[in-house]
């Protein structure tokens, strides 16, 4: 077996012979199955150092390649286990690399981790403490607080830091291992003769998670920052402190001329960025320092002279920060950095400046920064065009649209913005164009013709990003088809052929929007006289009389669609010596001639749908179907080419107006809360556990509804393979139909002049005299709007109607602070702190275990060592500041228990049952207490 043993460790290959392999294969798959052929014979080899090399090897692996090695978890041990160190070495590395708290194994190592603690040998002792801090659980941190509390005095900095740095782990994992440890850990923060690198460290991060139990530890931080000249350990505390400075005032006050001093002396670039987040952070009532940090920013951050980017980026992510605190003026003084960094290479910089712009929005000068920023996401990648879309999008919505004051502007940059070919925020712009029309009702003639260039536009349609667009572009045509120029116009564009491009459930909303524009149409040639307008209810009462107003204004000013209004030569179009049916519209728009075109374009377009597979396409086009033979019943000569119904008596007008009665309820707005209003039936009970749908609907699939609503229910595109085979079944009908509708309808294929009378028949809504251009214009515009923080002027205001304080967004960046969690370790640190812990015993229920280890007795569950002198001299030798305190309030609990003991025995158990929760609420407000001295 000798023999054997060292002939398979000489002819074994080493790491390095399998790094060298790896490297001159052309596929590694063959060669790292082989090679792990043999590590799982070598492995389980019993000389050990063919061991330790093949698990060498097998670590190797499992971190580059992620190759898993949780089958030879116990050959780990028994390779940790060795006496030699560079085979302990080894073993270490792989426990720490593959091992987990649920490792099976790992109760095999407790005893080995002690041993290794305890050896004299400086580097054993490391190994134990690195493999403890990364794969402790909660037994291993129990059975091993003795051990690491031993090594936080040791007179090796190298063994102690790491106990130090280890406690973070054991305190997580053991918290009654802070009654143990926690003395000594102060004593390695303050101590003169150690260096506080780790200490401080360990502090840092358990701060961050409650930072209200270590204020009354503020003194040795304070200290540090005016003494130390490490700048790690003066970053690691001004962590701290820009944690703890919110929770005290007169801490702020205090650290503000340490923290100015530092910023003028270092040159170090991460001490200065770590003291002016500090002041970002919790010092913008202090003006000076404030104004300090800023000057500092501009120079050593935000540099012209300076091309690192990281630099660039920490500056901006500062200036974030102040944005966030309206701390804006900080922001515009450096406006000029910020707007020339939305074209820099680097994409974090352009995201951060991007951030700090909109920051910059007010009512005065949303036009013009939203201007130039559409231009700039013309000329930018999809992805940051997208961004900077999605911003607008979001800022101008905020809080119910409280920086829009024009939203007549507002309606046509959503239409800009749907037209960009980057654009795919489609869901967003859908809901804020349904959600602008039924809150604002002054703006619904401009959102209707928005909605007609959108859906007039053939190009539109291939492009699977506008067809959530398109939906609301159809459905804002249909509900408000009042105010439409030409809804023949509208009808054409609805059943145009290329709409066969578009998903089922979008061309139902197009069919759905046909049949109310055919209502319209037939309501306002049978019923000549009468003006057909959909009424506008009360959408809020205060509103109510201001609506009624506007419409009146908007009649006189030839808004509305006055049936019997002259419209001669208006959107006409002639193509080839054939006039549309559009353009035929002359005195009468709504002439016989007219209505029977139409009609058998209806019938054209949706009769084959009537067979579909899809059944809201089925059912919406045989709705319009069903309604056109209707019509036919009740008027015989409604069909025929020559003819006039105006005369006679039409009897088919009653079902017209039961129609038109059904779509002339005015929708408005959900409020959130709505459906916690609704009270609940008496007699129904609902179950909070509805586990058992699963078990009912388990063969179903719940894919959520794409159904038109104001809901944000996100919208699956069906635009994949079967569609694309349906469209190719189809291309040759499509093309002659295209074809033939290009002859009759030129209106719809628009020529590249912007002058044509096609879709841009009006000027756009305050449209900039001189166009934004340049970054010079915007700063000059932020510069004078900005500063003065004037509303706009040029227009009124229209009424947006709110329901309920509930609807206001939440993107605002400004978020309630959470208590802080009294947790286990928490309650421990303040009781240590305040010198009560002798009064509380461990949370545990089972009694203590105690046992002996090396010549101490030791309890497990508390941590408490109470035989050793030793020991016990090291616990109750702590820091001055922290036993001075701890002196006094025992003197003060003594004092009590005095007075205790004159009262019955059963105010005495009383108070036993409550000394805990008691002593836990005096330590919670006590702890926020610092000294004196230091304030």
């Amino acid at each position: 077996m000798a023999g054997s043993s060292i002939m398979e460790s000489f002819f074994q290959r080493s790491l390095d012979d399998l790094i060298k392999g790896l490297r001159l294969q052309v596929t590694e798959y063959n060669f790292i199955s082989k090679s792990l052929e043999e590590i799982r014979r070598e492995i389980k080899s019993t000389d050990l150092q063919t061991k330790s090399i093949a698990l060498e090897k097998l670590t190797y692996l499992n971190s580059i390649h992620n190759i898993d090695m949780i089958w030879a978890s116990f050959h780990v041990v028994e390779v940790m286990s060795s006496n030699k160190f560079i085979h302990k070495k080894i073993g270490y590395l792989a426990a720490s690399q593959s091992f987990n708290e649920s490792t099976d194994v790992i109760l095999l190592i407790t005893n080995q981790l002690r041993k290794d603690l305890n050896s004299g040998n400086q580097f054993e002792a490391g190994l134990a403490l690195e493999c403890l801090a990364k794969i402790g659980n909660t037994d291993l941190a129990r059975d091993l607080t003795p051990e690491v509390f031993t090594l936080l005095s040791s007179s090796k900095d190298f063994v102690r830091k790491k106990a130090v740095a280890v406690m973070l782990r054991v305190f997580n994992k053991y918290p009654d291992a802070v009654r143990v440890s926690f003395k000594r850990l102060v004593e390695n923060l303050e101590s003169v003769n150690t260096d506080p690198t780790a200490a401080i460290g360990v502090f840092c991060e358990l701060c961050s998670k409650d930072p209200r139990s270590y204020l009354p530890l503020a003194p040795e931080f304070y200290k540090i920052l005016v003494d130390s000249k490490n700048n790690w350990v003066l970053i690691k505390v001004l962590k701290v402190f820009s944690n703890l400075a919110p929770l005290e005032p007169r801490l702020a006050k205090r650290i503000v001329d340490p923290i100015g001093e530092h910023m003028k002396r270092t040159s170090s670039k991460s001490l200065m960025f770590e003291c002016i987040r500090t002041v970002v952070t919790c010092l913008t009532e202090y003006e000076v320092i404030l104004k300090l940090a800023v000057e500092k920013i501009r120079d050593c951050f935000l540099s012209d002279n300076d091309d690192d980017p990281n630099l660039k980026y920490l500056g901006l992510q500062v200036l974030s920060i102040l944005g966030s605190k309206q701390q804006l003026w900080a922001v515009v003084e450096n406006k000029e950095f910020v707007i020339n960094s939305l074209s820099d290479l680097d994409p974090n910089i352009k995201f951060e400046s991007l951030q700090l712009v909109m920051e910059m929005v007010s009512e005065g000068n949303v036009a013009e920064i939203t201007h130039y920023l559409v231009g700039v996401a013309l000329k930018s990648d999809p992805e940051f065009c997208n961004e900077i879309l999605g911003s607008i999008l979001m800022t101008c919505s905020r809080n119910v649209y409280e920086v829009i004051v024009d939203f007549d502007w507002y309606v046509s940059l959503l239409g800009d913005i749907s037209r960009n070919p980057h654009c795919q925020k489609g869901e967003e712009i859908e809901r804020q164009l349904v959600d602008i029309c039924l809150r604002v009702a002054e703006v619904r003639p401009e959102i209707v013709r928005v909605a007609r260039d959108l859906l007039i536009d053939p190009a539109l349609l291939s492009n699977p990003y506008m067809h959530r667009i398109l939906r609301a572009a159809a459905w804002v045509s249909g509900e408000h088809v009042e105010f439409s120029r030409n809804p023949f116009e509208l009808m054409e564009a609805l059943l145009q052929p290329r709409t066969n491009l578009l998903p089922p459930l979008v061309r139902s909303v197009y069919i759905q929007t046909a049949f109310k524009v055919l209502v319209f149409c037939l309501s306002s040639y049978l019923v000549p006289k009468e003006v057909i307008s959909a009424p506008v209810d009360n959408l809020a009462p205060e509103v109510s009389a201001e609506t009624s107003e506007q419409e009146a204004s908007l009649c006189e000013g030839d808004e509305y669609f006055d049936p019997r209004m002259s419209r001669t030569g208006e959107d006409s179009n002639v193509d080839n010596g054939q006039a549309s049916s559009s353009g035929s519209l002359e005195n009468d728009p709504f002439t016989h001639e007219s209505i029977f075109n139409m009609l058998n374009m209806i019938k054209m377009a949706l009769g084959p749908l009537s067979g579909s597979d899809e059944v809201e396409v089925l059912e919406r086009a045989r709705n319009v179907l069903g309604l056109i033979d209707l019509m036919e019943q009740e008027i015989p000569g409604l069909l025929a080419r020559e003819g006039s119904l105006r005369g006679e008596e039409v009897q088919g007008s009653r079902v017209l107006d039961l129609l038109q009665n059904a779509f002339s309820k005015e929708l408005g707005p959900v409020s959130l809360s709505a459906q916690q209003r609704v009270p609940v039936p008496e007699g129904l009970q609902l179950k909070e556990n509805l586990s058992e749908l699963e078990t009912v609907c388990g063969d179903i699939d719940l894919t959520p509804s794409s159904s038109f609503s104001l809901g944000s229910v996100p919208f699956v595109e069906k635009y994949n393979t079967q569609h694309m085979e349906k469209e190719s079944e189809v291309s040759t009908e499509s093309t002659s139909l295209l074809t033939e509708h290009r002859k009759r309808h030129g209106l719809y294929y628009l020529s590249a002049d912007k002058n044509a009378s096609g879709s841009n028949d009006y000027p756009p809504v305050n449209e900039m005299s001189n166009p934004i251009d340049g970054a010079q214009d915007l700063l000059r515009l932020t510069s004078q709007s900005v500063d003065s923080k004037k509303k706009s002027t040029s227009k009124r205001r229209p009424v947006v109607v709110r329901l309920d304080d509930g609807e206001e967004a939440t993107t605002s960046g400004v978020e309630k602070a959470k208590d802080s969690k009294d947790d286990i370790l928490s309650g421990a640190v303040r009781n240590i702190l305040l010198g009560d812990e002798s009064k509380h015993m461990s949370s545990q229920s089972k009694p203590p275990v105690t046992g002996k280890r090396n010549g101490k007795e030791v309890s497990l569950d508390t941590g408490h060592v109470p035989q050793s002198k030793e020991t016990l001299g090291e616990i109750e030798n702590t820091s001055t500041s922290v036993s001075h305190h701890s002196k006094e309030r025992r003197r003060r609990s003594k004092k009590k228990d005095g007075d205790k003991e004159e009262t019955s025995q059963k105010e005495k158990q009383k108070s036993h049952r409550s000394g805990r929760s008691k002593t836990r609420q005096t330590a919670e407000i006590q702890s926020q207490v610092i000294p004196d001295f230091l304030l």
